[in-house]
């Protein structure tokens, strides 16, 4: 069951986060906004597949509902200040973590079967999700679905022109890692990553290697057993 929601329509998925925004306007005493936050707290260890997620996106909405709760103590009005943080979580947290599980490809098929959309609209719709959303998504969902801990590599370098941070990847690869991926040349800016040496400290501590080539295999030649 938990791992359902995964599998909703993502028009569904999507009107959670509109039905929150139309629950807010019904949180209007200290009671009804404590309900709220703890109903939506129990769907999500009920629901979710993983907890690490939607505590993330509380902690997140967690600041904008605690800068309101200042506004409001700020401007003489701090009988209300909790309650006005409450709403704040209970109009924004569902929307950011739904929205988190929503393929932008499905997403793109129901717009155009089910609501019969414009198929440039749509085309053009998805096209921009899923540059948005990219490769580091599709690593998010998979953390989220498995259970798993992403570990970014910074982007800097020594040359500071969009390079790994190489001495920060000594931290992150460790014996743990059981897939490392990363892009051989960037599509922006052009960097090639050593992928051979990458590789190799990859393997040295037992972890499989995922390459994105996209942009290299057209330009270089390339050795898929170094």
């Amino acid at each position: 069951m938990r791992a359902g929601v995964q599998r909703l329509n993502p028009l569904v998925l999507l009107s959670f986060g509109f039905a929150s925004l139309a629950g807010s306007f019904a949180v209007r005493d200290l009671p009804s906004a404590v309900a709220a936050v703890a109903a939506y707290a129990l769907a999500a260890v009920l629901l979710l597949p993983s907890w690490r997620y939607p505590l993330a996106c509380l902690a997140l909405c967690g600041v904008s509902a605690g800068l309101v709760a200042y506004s409001a103590w700020r401007l003489g009005n701090g009988e209300h200040a909790p309650v006005a943080a409450l709403r704040i979580l209970v109009l924004a947290w569902p929307g950011a973590v739904v929205v988190g599980f929503v393929d932008p490809a499905r997403l793109g098929d129901y717009v155009a079967q089910r609501l019969h959309g414009p198929d440039r609209f749509v085309a053009a719709f998805v096209a921009a999700l899923q540059r948005v959303s990219g490769l580091t998504g599709t690593w998010q969902q998979l953390a989220r679905a498995t259970g798993a801990t992403l570990r970014l590599v910074p982007v800097v370098g020594a040359d500071a022109e969009g390079g790994l941070d190489l001495p920060a990847l000594d931290k992150l690869l460790t014996p743990a890692v059981k897939i490392f991926a990363f892009t051989h040349i960037s599509n922006t800016l052009g960097v090639v990553n050593p992928a051979a040496a990458l590789c190799a400290r990859a393997r040295a501590v037992g972890a499989f290697t995922v390459i994105d080539a996209a942009q290299s295999i057209g330009h270089l030649p390339l050795d898929v057993r170094a």
